[in-house]
């Protein structure tokens, strides 16, 4: 079986399932990440709702783009909600990323499910807030200095890159 790909559209595309947060959910994420766009918004009509039991007009999908990534925000009911089996991560370059996103997609999220750079944002879904260059230190071929890397990961809620270079150091 062949299916035509539309022109531009990645072949694999994440969809989050939101009760009825996916239209400010993905405003809220393309205000934090740059090179992001909202996209098209489909909204629910009169038709099939006694099934889906949405409003007209509220938001039934949001095509979004974060740094280049599509996505879609699926606005289908309160039956299926986020859990940690699925995070994004969002790999840094430096604290003060490390610090913008933590900061921005932590706000009103969930402070008991942040640790070892994870955190869930007010919608319930999982981020991974951590430094491009910590596979590096977890697979060195210094394994003191990796087993003292991770020692450090495991104390810390957001990452902190000098605190993690410091542990591996010895």
């Amino acid at each position: 079986m062949s299916t035509v790909q539309p022109k531009g559209q990645q072949r694999i595309s994440p969809c989050l399932w939101f009760d009825d947060q996916g239209e400010e959910a993905a405003k809220l994420y393309v205000s934090i990440f740059p090179n992001s766009t909202l996209g098209a918004v489909a909204r629910y009509g009169e038709a099939g709702k006694e099934f889906h039991k949405k409003q007209p007009g509220s938001a039934m999908t949001v095509q979004f783009t974060l740094d280049g990534q599509e996505f879609l925000a699926l606005n289908g009911g309160p039956q299926f909600k986020f859990n940690e089996a699925v995070s994004l991560q969002v790999f840094c370059d430096s604290q003060a990323e490390i610090d913008h996103y933590w900061e921005k997609l932590s706000a009103g999220g969930d402070p008991k499910a942040q640790n070892c750079g994870w955190l869930k944002d007010k919608f319930g879904l999982s981020w991974q807030v951590v430094p491009r260059m910590l596979g590096e230190l977890m697979k060195g071929p210094d394994a003191g200095a990796s087993q003292r890397a991770m020692g450090a990961l495991m104390q810390m809620k957001k990452l902190d890159i000098a605190q993690l270079k410091a542990a591996a150091q010895g």
